[in-house]
């Protein structure tokens, strides 16, 4: 099963995705689920579910502006 673009967009400007690259980002975004449920064995709305979590951490942390990168600083 996978979800419409549509409703994937929708979803995204409802966790702060910039309005103006949501349909891109939705596109991108189900490409990339679909890559790591086939990579990992993992059904594909496991794969979305992690993956709009993880952009979901991204926008709060920005908004906060407290991202923190790879090298652990602040």
């Amino acid at each position: 099963m996978s979800i419409d673009l549509n409703e994937l967009a929708s979803l995204l400007v409802g966790l702060g995705c910039p309005p103006a690259k949501v349909a891109e980002m939705a596109a991108q975004l189900d490409k990339r689920a679909r890559q790591l449920a086939e990579q990992k064995g993992r059904p594909y709305e496991d794969a979305l579910a992690h993956l709009l979590g993880l952009m979901r951490q991204g926008w709060a942390a920005k908004e906060s502006g407290s991202v923190n990168v790879a090298s652990g600083s602040a």
